[in-house]
């Protein structure tokens, strides 16, 4: 009777530890299923030009700078980039001014007032700009920025060169095709526009 006592209790807890080894076996296995489907859920692939790139989702706050960067680089480059073609110009301002709010409206009537556009065509200029940098405070809303780049303006014998720096400050608004990153620049203004130098073209 007492081997089989003794029998008995080691069997017992025998089981007892293959239960319990079985349990903490499967709830590893469950943690760590989750673990990848939320890690594959976060995942995208897409297909571009017949390759496969993936791309990883993550929250908005962790990426507000850097696409308000590029959203504030994006209204700038369709906004100073001319040609000698009136359907490109409209076409350049009309994605600009999806950005922004009638601040950017009102300039652009301005200079259309005064004939600027109209001396680009007839007088066959192209205008291209490069950005220097943008600072965005995240820590204020609507994020204040800032944006310093720089103008080239391209006649037939020279090219001017112009300093530009605007400020103004983006507010969150519904992302669509128009605006994918889902701002809206807002007390857009220049602060300086002036020459910088001009470089002879060679005939």
């Amino acid at each position: 009777m007492k081997n089989i006592e003794t029998a008995f209790g080691y069997v017992r807890s025998f089981t007892m530890l293959v239960i319990v080894g079985c349990i903490i076996i499967s709830s590893y296995a469950l943690y760590k299923s989750f673990a990848t489907v939320s890690l594959m859920q976060d995942r995208v692939y897409i297909l571009a030009n017949g390759k496969a790139l993936e791309a990883y989702a993550s929250d908005r706050k962790d990426n507000v700078p850097v696409e308000a960067r590029d959203h504030v680089r994006t209204f700038h480059s369709y906004f100073f980039s001319l040609d000698p073609d009136d359907k490109v110009i409209r076409a350049n301002l009309s994605k600009a001014l999806y950005l922004a709010d009638d601040t950017a409206k009102r300039v652009y009537n301005d200079l259309k007032e005064n004939g600027y556009y109209a001396g680009v065509i007839s007088g066959n200029i192209s205008q291209s700009i490069t950005i220097d940098s943008i600072k965005v405070d995240t820590n204020e809303y609507p994020y204040p920025f800032r944006c310093y780049a720089r103008q080239n303006i391209i006649r037939t014998t020279s090219i001017l060169h112009r300093n530009l720096i605007t400020e103004g400050t983006l507010r969150n608004v519904a992302r669509s095709d128009n605006n994918p990153h889902g701002f809206l620049i807002e007390r857009w203004r220049t602060i300086d526009n002036k020459d910088l130098g001009i470089e002879n073209r060679e005939q």
